[in-house]
């Protein structure tokens, strides 16, 4: 896993396997993102049994099967589609085809995974709640800085186990390094991939509906900009949200692509959760002038103050859960509405948008 680069973010657990060999095989499709890796890795170590890979471009393809040396390179899209012993097809398209190849893959009778952001319009959304509906299969989205995060994970387990009281805020900050010429070009395109709040903002609105137990919310205020980025005049490279949610908790989040050279990752990304009777902070990638590593969890509430570093400590429930998720038709990885609401929201911040043109 490279820590400068947040394209290619992909985090390594301890195995442990919810399926037996063979009981539950998956498929990779798509790989134009470099999460496509993570997504897959966190499946693998619970138990999944990776049989295929397809990408339009074979040399991608031809590097994900030096990666993962068991797959085997699928001649066609179809040919993965068609193989009744895969469950579920993982993929990490361009932002804009994730849902037309979601709709492929649940057409087909399989359970789909892609990466964030799900979608760029509010049309593939509501599309993607119909044939959820009409085939009963899965899409499941990897918010990969809550779920594969071991930092994230702790907070919940924090909150679940009333250390925090009622969270009534959540405030949370994703910033990214550009690392321009190592991009894509789709990458620089706003219809491709469909702004700073559909992107990366959608990590932010998922942990404010997860930590504060929302059903759905409303955006307030949401802003977008580029500052400094004139040779990408379709790039966003700064963008703010303010959202309510249906319990009266409310949130603010700041996503920008402008983490300097000096850092010791891609990005600081924080998270602050106030509640009734404490509050927490994670400082995920890094410590800034402390430490190295990420994973760190400071709690402070009615009996004291606490730090916990917590690397490798709490590991990745989200796979094991999603695949049994698969396997039993039940919904404790995380619950379909709950992926559908989170993109909603980072779509609806975007639309509604206030461009700052200074």
């Amino acid at each position: 896993m490279t820590k400068n680069d947040g394209m290619n973010y992909a985090p390594k657990g301890k195995p442990n396997p919810v399926a037996g060999p063979g009981e539950f095989t998956i498929a990779a499709v798509a790989l134009d993102h470099g999460h496509i890796y993570g997504m897959v890795n966190g499946l693998i170590e619970a138990g999944a049994a990776l049989k295929w890979v397809y990408d339009r471009d074979p040399a991608r393809a031809e590097a994900f099967a030096r990666t993962y040396p068991q797959v085997k390179i699928a001649s066609s899209e179809e040919e993965v589609l068609a193989d009744p012993h895969v469950h579920l097809v993982a993929g990490a398209a361009i932002t804009s085809e994730r849902c037309a190849l979601g709709l492929r893959v649940m057409d087909a009778g399989k359970d789909y995974f892609t990466d964030k952001a799900p979608f760029t319009t509010l049309e593939q959304l509501e599309s993607a709640r119909a044939k959820v509906r009409e085939t009963g299969r899965k899409y499941a989205v990897y918010y990969s800085e809550r779920i594969h995060v071991e930092a994230a994970v702790y907070a919940g387990q924090l909150i679940e186990q009333g250390a925090i009281g009622r969270v009534i805020q959540v405030t949370g900050f994703g910033p990214h390094r550009l690392n321009a010429p190592s991009r894509p070009d789709w990458f620089f395109k706003r219809e491709q991939y469909g702004g700073i709040l559909c992107d990366i903002g959608s990590h932010q609105v998922e942990q404010f509906l997860y930590y504060a137990g929302c059903k759905k919310a409303e955006v307030l205020h949401s802003k977008i900009a580029n500052y400094n980025n004139p040779d990408y005049p379709e790039l966003e490279d700064f963008g703010d949200a303010t959202l309510l949610g249906d319990n009266g908790a409310t949130q603010y989040f700041r996503v920008d692509w402008f983490t300097p050279d000096g850092l010791g990752t891609w990005g600081d990304g924080r998270t602050l959760i106030l509640g009734t009777e404490g509050y927490i902070e994670l400082r995920k990638y890094i410590d800034v002038a402390r430490e190295k590593s990420g994973n760190h969890v400071y709690l402070v509430n009615q009996t004291g103050e606490y730090h916990f570093n917590v690397s490798g400590q709490v590991g990745y429930p989200y796979f094991g859960q999603l695949i049994l998720d698969c396997l039993n038709r039940t919904e404790n990885a995380m619950t379909q509405e709950h992926a559908f609401m989170a993109a909603e929201l980072c779509l609806r911040a975007q639309r509604e948008a206030i461009r700052i043109e200074r």
